[in-house]
């Protein structure tokens, strides 16, 4: 599969509006909403990033955080929004933004892979027990058409190589030093 020149049309089944209950356990009283992948990237300069998981090792230490850290320079040089994909359910990713403090950057479950596919990018890490997951990239997104991709070389002999989707390397396409 090629890997994709705009965003596909897929809509997340994103969780809101669930609250922890007081003595512990999973989040409750919430409901699902639909939202589009055009609605979401329509009429925006965007960065996307996505990598193996939540709550994994390199994505919670540095590349979520990182783009947090850096969100209003990120804004300040043009970007409206930065999300980041996983194939993981809603109930996780919105786990994974609130265990880290994440405020401004959004979260987008693709529980199905089926956008992380359409992107091209869906990868067997079997071998590590992840199942079909998303391989790391990140990409500038301008009204639904993809402006600029960063993508880790699958080729490197590591399995989750991080570097080229940094928010460092990132910011130094658009011109900034972070």
């Amino acid at each position: 599969m090629e890997i994709a020149t705009v965003i596909p049309r897929v809509t997340f089944q994103c969780r809101v509006g669930d609250e922890q209950p007081e003595d512990g356990g999973c989040p409750i009283g919430g409901e699902y909403v639909g939202k589009t992948s055009t609605e979401l990237f329509k009429g925006k300069k965007s960065i996307l990033f996505s990598l193996p998981g939540a709550f994994t090792p390199t994505c919670s230490t540095y590349q979520l955080p990182g783009f947090e850290e850096n969100y209003q320079k990120f804004k300040d040089a043009g970007i409206d929004e930065i999300y980041v994909v996983s194939v993981n359910d809603s109930f996780v990713m919105n786990a994974w933004a609130e265990h880290l403090g994440i405020k401004n950057v959004k979260v987008i479950p693709d529980g199905n892979g089926e956008f992380t596919d359409h992107m091209g990018m869906l990868v067997d890490k079997s071998d590590v027990c992840f199942g079909n997951r998303s391989w790391r990239y990140a990409c500038i997104v301008n009204d639904n058409a993809i402006e600029k991709w960063f993508i880790e070389p699958k080729d490197s002999g590591e399995n989750d190589p991080y570097g080229e989707t940094s928010p460092e390397n990132v910011a130094k396409y658009l011109g900034l030093a972070i």
